[in-house]
């Protein structure tokens, strides 16, 4: 299993394993860039592909291209929830949750790539709207993660920007598998 794969666990060894591999794919990238950039990169990166080719999963049991950009439009609604408790609460429960139950119950198989991608704009663009306007206080503001203990607006920024490094990655691994 990759150490990327965010399984629901009660493994604190496993989450901050999967925190580590995320926040390193950023590096030394600005963070609040590659959330602003991950649509329209998003957009690149499915371009050309088919309806039919965009649901076509890489193999059995593994996510189409449009159940991953489903899945990082449901990621962002979740980040909103996420950011809107720690910038209003003191220190709220941040609920962890199984993307994979997520994308099994909630249909991501019926996901149409133009949908999950113009999902996905709206959700990210009020999300970048709301860390426009924090204040540095604001960013080191805390919410503690069921999985993964105390995490910071700030944090949470970084964990998002190397989560949809990820995804585009896989975008790009899954349009890989298709052309063989």
């Amino acid at each position: 299993m990759s150490i990327f794969t965010n399984r629901a666990s009660n493994s604190a060894a496993e989450a901050k394993e999967y925190t580590a591999a995320i926040i390193g794919l950023v590096g030394k990238q600005n963070p609040m860039e590659i959330l602003a950039s991950t649509e329209p990169a998003l957009r690149r990166a499915v371009q050309g592909l088919s309806p039919a080719d965009a649901a076509r999963p890489e193999a059995e049991g593994k996510w189409s291209v449009a159940q991953v950009a489903q899945h990082l439009a449901d990621s962002d609604l979740v980040w909103g929830w996420r950011l809107r408790q720690v910038l209003s609460l003191d220190r709220p429960a941040i609920t962890g949750y199984d993307q994979d139950r997520w994308a099994d119950r909630l249909r991501y198989d019926l996901a149409t790539i133009d949908e999950a991608i113009d999902q996905f704009r709206v959700l990210r663009a009020g999300n970048l709207r709301l860390l426009t306007r924090a204040t540095p206080a604001d960013l080191q503001r805390v919410g503690v993660h069921s999985e993964r203990g105390e995490e910071s607006v700030a944090h949470m920024i970084k964990m998002y920007a190397g989560h949809d490094l990820l995804h585009l990655r896989q975008i790009e691994r899954i349009r890989g598998a298709l052309v063989r």
